[in-house]
C-alpha cells in the first residue's frame, strides 16, 4: 500500500500537471474510436480545444452512443467492447442507467480507490488493526444486460457487485461475505444470510451505505442477543461509508458501541467518507478530523466544472480545475477512461481547499429545493436535519422534502417526510432547529423566510417504521446503493410514498 503514497503527494502538490497528462492519456487511447474519430482527438489537443469540439452531455444524450455499446458495438467510445455494465437509477428516459465499465476503468480508478482508501487508513491510523480481521462490505447484486439476454452470465448492476465479481485473489482473502453471497438479489434473503454469516467473523472494516449497514447490524444483534457491535465484533475499527451525507447517522452509529468505546476504549471507531459511483472513484476523506474529501486526480478521469448558474445555459461554459474557486457549487463533468467524454454526472460540489484540492459534495443537479428562489441544495438539508437531531435526541433511517405550493390564500413552504428510529421528544423543537440551521446556513432561504415573506415555517412529518424500505422494494430498488431522492421540486415523489402510507 505504502508504494502508493507516492502518487498520492504528486497528485497533491501538481494537479494541474497531473490532470493534463490524464487528458493526454484518453485522448490518445480514444483517437481510433469512433467518438475520437469525429471530434479529431489527438494527444496534444489542448483543454481549450477539446472543450471547443465535445459538448457538455448528460446521460440522456449520451445515450445514443451508450446503447450501442450495450448492444456490443466495440471501439464507439473506447477502444473495444466493454464487459461489464455499472446500474444505477438518476435518469429520465428510462427507469436506470447503464454505465460502461471497461477494465481499464475497472483497475485504474474503482480499484484503485480501494487500494488508496486502505493506505490513506494505514497511514493515519498505524494502530488500527485493519488487516487482524477481514474487511466487510455491503453491495448490490447483478442482473442480465437487458441488449444482450443470451450472454452466459449477468454482466449489469450496482458497481459495488461489479467490483465485488472482478476482484483479485488478495482482496477476496481479506474481504466478507463470500462473493455468492455478496451478490445475492434478493435484499430481505442477503441481510439474513449476510447477517447469520459475517456474526460469526472477525470484522475489522465496513464498507457500505450508512442506511443498509444500520439494517445489517441491527438484524445482527437481534440473532445474537447481544447489545453493541462491539460485543459482537470486538475488533470492528473503521466504517468507510458513502452515498448519503453520514452526518444524520452518526449519533445512531454511535448507540451502536458500547458507550465507554464511542470516543475511545480500545481504539477509537473511525468513519470516513469516500465518494464512488457508476462512473468512478472520485474522492476520499484523507485527514484525520475533517471531513473534507481530497479530488482523485491520476485515476483516469479529467475533471471540468460548471458554475450552478451555467446549467440552465444553451451551451454551458465549464471551468478546468485550475479555474475553479472557494465555496462556489459546481456541477461536476468527466472525461474517463469508460468512455464518457465531458459527462455530467449529476453531482454538485464546492471546494474547501484549492492547496492541495479537496471539496464537500453539495447536492445534485435535479435534485434540490428552489421552488421559490431559496436555492436548498442537499448540503444545507442534511446539515440542517442533523442538528435537529442533535438538539432532540432523535435518530433517523430516512428523509425526503418536497415544496407546498403557493396558493391563493397560502404562502408556500416544505415539507419533509422523515422516518425516525428513535423520534424527537418535541417535534416542534425539531422543527424549529431544522428551519433555523437551515436559515443559518442558506442566505436565499433566510431572505424567503422573512416574515414569512414566500416562505412559511416547514412541517416535518413523521413516517411510520419501515416507509422508504416498502418504497424502494415497490420500485425494485431496495439495498445496494439504491436510495431515496432526499429533496424535489415537485411534490410527485411525496405524494407516492404518502400514498403508500395509507
Amino acid at each position: 500500500m505504502r508504494l502508493r503514497l507516492p502518487r498520492i503527494e504528486r497528485f497533491r502538490r501538481e494537479p494541474v500537471a497531473v490532470q493534463a497528462a490524464q487528458l493526454r492519456y484518453l485522448l490518445d487511447r480514444a483517437q481510433h474510436t469512433e467518438v475520437g474519430r469525429a471530434h479529431g482527438f489527438r494527444p496534444d489537443l489542448s483543454a481549450a480545444e477539446f472543450a471547443r469540439r465535445v459538448p457538455i452531455q448528460t446521460y440522456e444524450e449520451q445515450f445514443p452512443q451508450l446503447e450501442r455499446v450495450l448492444k456490443g458495438e466495440a471501439d464507439v467510445l473506447w477502444p473495444g467492447r466493454p464487459a461489464w455494465f455499472a446500474k444505477s437509477s438518476g435518469t429520465t428516459n428510462a427507469r436506470s442507467k447503464y454505465v460502461p465499465v471497461t477494465m481499464e476503468a475497472l483497475h485504474g480508478c474503482h480499484y484503485c480507490g480501494g487500494r488508496d482508501l486502505l493506505t490513506l487508513v494505514s497511514t493515519l491510523y498505524p494502530a488500527t488493526p485493519l488487516f487482524h480481521g477481514q474487511g466487510l462490505s455491503l453491495g448490490g447484486s447483478l442482473a442480465p444486460n437487458p441488449w444482450r439476454p443470451a450472454e452466459p452470465e449477468p454482466r449489469c448492476g450496482d458497481v459495488s457487485a461489479v467490483i465485488t465479481r472482478n476482484l483479485p485473489g488478495w482482496a477476496q482473502f481479506i474481504r466478507s461475505p463470500p462473493v455468492e453471497l455478496a451478490l445475492l438479489s434478493d435484499w430481505d434473503d442477503k441481510i439474513e444470510q449476510l447477517a447469520r454469516h459475517t456474526a460469526r467473523e472477525n470484522i475489522t472494516s465496513i464498507l457500505g451505505v450508512p442506511t443498509w449497514t444500520v439494517v445489517l447490524i441491527r438484524r445482527i444483534l437481534e440473532l445474537t442477543g447481544k447489545r453493541y457491535i462491539r460485543e459482537v465484533w470486538p475488533n470492528l475499527a473503521m466504517f468507510a461509508h458513502g452515498a448519503v451525507a453520514f452526518g444524520p447517522y452518526r449519533e445512531l452509529f454511535a448507540e451502536l458501541l458500547p458507550p465507554d468505546q464511542r470516543d475511545g476504549g480500545r481504539w477509537p471507531m473511525r468513519y470516513l467518507e469516500i465518494y464512488n459511483a457508476s462512473e468512478g472513484f472520485f474522492g476520499l476523506q484523507d485527514q484525520p478530523d475533517s471531513a473534507d474529501l481530497l479530488l482523485l486526480l491520476d485515476y483516469g478521469i479529467y475533471y471540468e466544472f460548471v458554475p450552478l448558474d451555467q446549467l440552465g445555459a444553451a451551451e454551458p461554459v465549464a471551468v478546468p480545475l485550475e479555474g475553479v474557486a472557494l465555496d462556489k457549487h459546481y456541477a461536476v463533468v468527466i472525461s474517463t477512461t469508460a468512455g464518457l467524454w465531458r459527462y455530467l454526472i449529476g453531482d454538485t460540489v464546492r471546494f474547501t481547499s484549492l492547496r492541495p484540492y479537496r471539496f464537500r459534495i453539495s447536492g445534485r443537479t435535479k435534485h434540490f429545493l428552489n421552488a421559490f428562489g431559496e436555492e436548498v441544495v442537499i448540503e444545507n438539508a442534511e446539515a440542517a436535519i442533523a442538528a435537529a437531531c442533535a438538539a432532540t435526541a432523535a435518530t433517523l433511517t430516512d428523509f425526503t422534502a418536497a415544496p407546498v405550493y403557493l396558493g391563493a390564500h397560502a404562502r408556500g413552504g416544505h415539507e419533509w417526510l422523515i422516518e425516525f428510529t428513535q423520534p424527537p421528544a418535541d417535534v416542534a423543537r425539531f422543527t424549529r432547529v431544522l428551519d433555523d440551521t437551515l436559515r443559518q446556513l442558506n442566505s436565499d432561504y433566510d431572505a424567503k423566510r422573512q416574515h414569512d415573506l414566500a416562505l412559511v415555517a416547514p412541517v416535518v412529518r413523521t413516517a411510520p417504521p419501515g416507509t422508504f424500505a416498502r418504497w424502494l422494494r415497490a420500485r425494485g430498488k431496495l439495498g445496494g446503493q439504491h436510495k431515496v431522492p432526499r429533496l424535489q421540486n415537485d411534490r410527485a415523489l411525496l405524494k407516492e410514498i404518502l400514498g403508500g402510507m395509507c
